[in-house]
């Protein structure tokens, strides 16, 4: 087991070096100057731009301000905004929670929906409610959540006035962007628990519960399910960093406050320490919880570790 844990830290500290990198580089390679825009409303000269950039150090070759921004990112040290001059860090920690709440319940959503539609769908195999179901989760799938949060904000807060349209102020405030982005992931692991269900409930363990009189109830919630979840864990893991990904956009839709609304403007504005430094903590945090999912998986199935 230890092996098994050291090799998965490995990996995913090798995936957050090369996530590191990959980000760097794409900010720093966006069109645009951000001395140019700092300056742009004092009609500065090509010579004051010029000794911008040398005080902020944008002057210096790319590697050099990698290895900088790597070897200061490893203390906690993300840099300042060229805009507020305030600390990267501070800033991405003070809007984390909200984002955080949005994806908790977003994942909360698609776990609940998702795990009992695929195992009704499963238990009632072959009939409408089944077809029905399945159609419904690909309709989920194949929906953006900027587009599900438009057409929520249309018909449950414009007409018919139950929750708000924008802000972050209360739970109410949660409810239609979680939604937005949960159904997506709903209608993913409704699919995969209908098929690992299908598979579990034909093995010999479950005819043996059904023949000592077990209700089907019993068997279908408490022996069968527990089994059909162990590959959906897996899949879980990574719907929840698509969901933290995606709470980017759902937060400009809602206009609330979180760090997808801090990279967004960030992005206007040029400023790339913010930029990079935003979209590094989500890449490390979909890392991270990859990586307790390949922990959990390995605990909750043996064979695993063995491979």
């Amino acid at each position: 087991m230890a092996r098994y844990i050291q090799k998965r830290v490995i990996s995913a500290l090798i995936v957050t070096l090369g996530v590191s990198f990959i980000v760097f580089m794409m900010v720093n390679l966006l069109p645009g100057d951000a001395t140019a825009v700092m300056l742009a409303e004092f009609g500065a000269t090509a010579q004051e731009q010029a000794e911008l950039r040398r005080q902020l150090g944008l002057d210096r070759p790319l590697m050099v301000r990698y290895w900088e921004f790597l070897t200061n990112a490893l203390r906690g040290d993300l840099g300042r905004s060229l805009f507020t001059r305030r600390r990267v860090t501070a800033q991405i920690f003070e809007q984390y929670p909200a984002t955080l709440r949005l994806a908790l319940a977003g994942m909360g959503v698609a776990v609940l929906f998702g795990s009992i539609a695929g195992v009704t769908a499963a238990v009632n195999r072959g009939k409408l409610f089944d077809t029905g179901t399945m159609f419904a989760a690909l309709l989920a799938v194949s929906m953006p959540s900027f587009w599900l949060g438009l057409i929520f904000i249309f018909f449950f807060s414009v007409r018919l006035g139950w929750f708000p349209t924008s802000g972050s102020a209360t739970w109410r405030h949660l409810v239609l962007p979680a939604f937005a982005i949960g159904l997506r992931s709903a209608g993913v692991l409704a699919r995969l628990v209908r098929s690992s269900m299908l598979e579990v409930l034909r093995q010999d363990y479950i005819t043996t519960a059904r023949s000592k009189g077990l209700s089907e109830r019993i068997v279908t919630w408490r022996h069968a399910l527990k089994n059909a979840l162990i590959p959906v864990v897996t899949v879980i893991g990574v719907q929840f960093g698509f969901l933290l990904g995606g709470t980017v956009i759902t937060e400009i839709v809602f206009a609330r406050q979180g760090i997808g609304d801090l990279i967004v403007k960030a992005i206007f504005s040029h400023d790339f320490p913010l930029v990079q430094g935003g979209v590094l903590v989500l890449a490390v945090v979909f890392v991270f919880v990859n990586l307790m999912v390949d922990l959990t998986y390995g605990f909750l199935d043996p064979r695993v570790r063995y491979d």
